[in-house]
């Protein structure tokens, strides 16, 4: 019976592992190629959205990244929400050039809840049609000069959601904020290249995306722990496209405290479970309902949104349960089953690291070679952090808290890095 069931689990994780198998034609795809776009015909007008809470130390350095723009001034607009701050960010806002409205809402504390009240408030005095898009931003971000420019050139061809490249202002004050860096480059190069080079949708990762004004007409109904993730898998269940601009780079500062790491990653996790179980049936339905490659578009969202980090879990732990039973107790074989599964994924990691920094060394900043070799060894770490923290999540009720941020570089720092 033992015997049965350790082979049933290995014939499921395999099953599992032959759904996401597309996933490799996307790094494949990825290493050569991804879609690039045209010269724009047209100037669209934008309204920047910022939403901060207690961001003095970094966001007149956004705005001053925004002001650097080669992008017509006229054309942008820029709109943050002060959200529940005891410091000097609105009057930096207002400083800075942007209109600032503030919030004091602290029972409803999500980023969504903040772009919620801001977006009320434009519609107010703005109206529904001022603007073609809208961007997102964290203030924590900096723009380099050409980045509307080339988001524009996507939005221009047509696209109505484009996300960008995300890189980090951080990346080598220690290996957890270069854990994060490498996370976020490893997704350009696993899937948003080559998602964008077929035409199918990517995800949104928090900030860094330009979104048309006919998603937003209606407001910002996206308030979950995750507000990106719920965005993304709402607008493809509802049949829109998420596409990515390799050119347009911005950078943000990534945390360096593994407790605070710690909590980001649960909060990630639990959202991303919510997400899952309210819009996951969506898009399945999609899967059957829709037509065409909008079936594979809802299917691969949903793989995004699926929490195979906990099924891992759960796979690893049954089997060095039933192994154990079945070599009659013996202790030694339950760590041999744990940590045989940890060393593979470990070294995996560690491989798709390596990749993923070879591909992107132009936009790497200058580091020692012994620290890229140590960036690449924890690296690992950020995964396995994701795989505690979505067991925990689906147990534990988990609350919406502030990142600090106290980065005072610019962006000319950056391109000079």
């Amino acid at each position: 019976m033992i015997t049965l069931l350790i082979k049933i689990i290995h014939a499921v994780r395999s099953l599992l592992d032959l759904c996401f198998s597309h996933f490799v034609l996307y790094t494949v795809l990825g290493a050569f190629t991804t879609r690039k776009f045209s010269k724009a015909e047209k100037m669209h007008r934008y309204a920047i959205l910022i939403a901060a809470r207690n961001e003095e130390k970094v966001i007149g350095n956004l705005l001053e990244s925004i002001r650097r723009q080669d992008y017509p001034a006229e054309k942008i607009t820029v709109f943050v929400v002060a959200d529940n701050c005891t410091d000097n960010t609105a009057e930096i806002a207002r400083a800075g050039g942007a209109v600032c409205y503030e919030r004091f809402d602290d029972a409803h504390r999500t980023k969504g809840y903040a772009l919620q009240f801001l977006m009320k408030n434009i519609h107010r005095d703005y109206g529904k049609d001022a603007f073609d898009g809208f961007f997102l931003f964290d203030a924590d971000n900096l723009l380099m000069p050409d980045y509307i420019t080339r988001m524009n050139e996507a939005f221009d061809e047509g696209e109505r959601i484009v996300t960008s490249y995300r890189h980090t202002k951080n990346f080598d004050d220690n290996w957890i904020s270069a854990s994060y860096a490498i996370h976020w480059l490893r997704t350009v190069r696993t899937e948003h290249r080559g998602r964008a080079r077929l035409g199918l949708a990517t995800r949104i990762q928090g900030t860094g995306v330009l979104l048309h004004n006919d998603l937003l007409r209606d407001g910002w109904n996206f308030t979950s722990l995750t507000e990106d993730r719920e965005l993304c898998a709402h607008a493809v269940a509802d049949g829109e496209r998420i596409s990515f601009c390799f050119d347009a780079v911005f950078y943000d500062e990534q945390p360096t405290d593994l407790k605070i790491a710690f909590r980001q990653r649960l909060r990630w996790s639990k959202g991303n479970l919510w997400v899952f179980f309210h819009e996951g049936k969506r898009l399945l339905k999609g899967i059957f309902k829709t037509r065409g490659v909008q079936k594979f578009v809802c299917y691969d969202m949903l793989s995004i949104t699926f929490p195979k980090p906990l099924f891992s879990v759960i796979f690893s732990v049954l089997l060095a349960i039933f192994c154990t039973i079945e070599a009659h107790g013996s202790l030694p074989v339950l760590p041999a089953v744990l940590f045989g599964g940890l060393g593979g994924a470990w070294l995996g990691a560690m491989l798709l690291a390596a990749y993923t920094l070879l591909m992107e060394r132009a936009r790497l900043p200058k580091m020692k070679w012994y620290r890229i070799l140590w960036y690449i060894f924890t690296f690992p770490i950020f995964d396995l952090i994701g795989k505690i923290t979505m067991c925990i999540a689906l147990f534990t009720k988990v609350e919406w808290k502030p990142i600090p941020h106290v980065s005072d570089t610019k962006i000319e720092e950056m391109a000079e890095k």
